[in-house]
């Protein structure tokens, strides 16, 4: 069974997060280079982690520094216990808190885009700003054999404070 891009996702949300310590791979890379910065960031995170004796406290992340165009400024990786000292590619980040807009997805990566959109409509329905970071937590770890419908994605973006 198959289902339209962005059906399936859960209503959208606000809450205040919490500033958050990552451990990250961070790049200006083109759309079509993704994946492969992905590959390579999550072949290279896991080691330098386990090294430094750092807890993962989180599924992996991508924190995009502003909406992606034609390049993505992002950096990706996990939450941690603890700042990690740098490591070939790996560096120590974080993620900001504050007010957040929050929607999950349910279904492939393919679909991401139309909860995008709907997340962003949804803010300024609600007469607010949307921030320039935006982040996605992949809850769901995918495998080869599993099936894209059950995949589960949550989107964050950061809003602005309208009050003056």
């Amino acid at each position: 069974m198959t289902s339209e891009p962005g059906a399936g996702a859960s209503g959208p949300e606000l809450i205040t997060a919490d500033q958050e310590t990552t451990a990250v791979v961070r790049g200006v890379v083109r759309m079509s280079e993704l994946r492969g910065f992905f590959d390579h960031s999550f072949q290279a995170l896991p080691v330098a982690i386990s090294a430094q004796d750092v807890a993962i406290m989180s599924p992996a992340f991508a924190f995009y520094h502003q909406p992606p165009g034609e390049t993505a400024d992002l950096e990706v990786g996990f939450i941690t216990d603890r700042a990690i000292q740098p490591d070939g590619d790996v560096a120590a980040g974080s993620i900001p808190g504050g007010r957040v807009a929050r929607l999950v997805h349910l279904g492939g990566y393919e679909g991401l885009g139309a909860s995008w959109e709907r997340l962003n409509s949804w803010i300024r329905e609600q007469g607010l700003t949307p921030g320039q970071t935006i982040w996605e937590y992949y809850v769901t770890e995918p495998t080869p054999d599993m099936d894209p419908s059950e995949l589960r994605t949550e989107l964050n973006w950061s809003v602005e404070d309208n009050q003056g």
